[in-house]
């Protein structure tokens, strides 16, 4: 069997409603033709996309059929910044972020007294 989790394709077009574009669609009627034997490729399970999974590997987990399960996660992109650098650049950029923050709300303020409002 076919598991395809596609959570992570598309866009919410509202709060109950994912839309996928048309090469999400595509690459999930790849996945099944190749699947089949019939697509443009070889078939490969793909980690947070898609698996093939066997009906021992379905009784294994008490019949669920939910795509997550045998999918997996997606593997994530290696993160070569050392620790002690990536938190000095963090910090900073916070810091920048704090200060843009407090002028804003400055500028809010200053506006709200000239309008006659004080908070």
């Amino acid at each position: 069997m076919l598991f395809i989790d596609a959570r992570n394709m598309g866009y919410m077009a509202d709060r109950t409603h994912r839309e996928l574009s048309d090469e999400d669609i595509q690459q999930m009627a790849d996945a099944y033709h190749n699947w089949r034997g019939d697509g443009p490729g070889e078939y490969a399970d793909i980690p947070g996309f898609c698996k093939s999974a066997t009906l021992d590997e379905i009784r294994k987990h008490g019949h669920v059929l939910t795509p997550g399960r045998y999918v997996g996660a997606a593997a994530k992109d290696e993160d070569d910044e050392p620790f002690a650098e990536k938190m000095e650049r963090l910090t900073k950029e916070l810091s920048t972020q704090l200060a843009e923050g407090r002028r804003l709300e400055e500028g809010i303020r200053n506006n709200l007294r000239i309008l006659g409002y004080e908070l």
